[in-house]
């Protein structure tokens, strides 16, 4: 009997997930892009890294369904970058929040 945390983390990828962190990925990347070019202010780490997360999350279900290992692994990298982002923030909110 599989796990549920195999059938989730190894599942088939859904498409309609990939396009909703895809495009949240890209509207924060380009929310920082414009703080940083246009207003000439500091990078927001924690934007950063959230963006980072749901890249790797959108790239994880955008991949076909016979790479599930590859995807899943992805969804553990992405889990791993937005659980890093809340460790920092509450051991040392410095680094994160300016």
């Amino acid at each position: 009997m599989p796990s549920i945390i195999d059938e989730t983390v190894f599942g088939e990828p859904s498409r309609r997930l990939a396009v909703v962190y895809l495009c949240g990925a890209l509207l924060l990347a380009g929310q920082q892009g414009y703080y940083i070019i246009v207003e000439g202010s500091t990078p927001f780490y924690a934007g950063l890294l959230l963006s980072a997360g749901m890249g790797l999350s959108g790239i994880a279900e955008s991949l076909p369904k016979p790479r599930r290992r590859a995807a899943g692994v992805l969804r553990l990298t992405a889990l791993v970058v937005l659980v890093s982002l809340l460790v920092i923030l509450f051991v040392t909110p410095d680094l994160l929040i300016n």
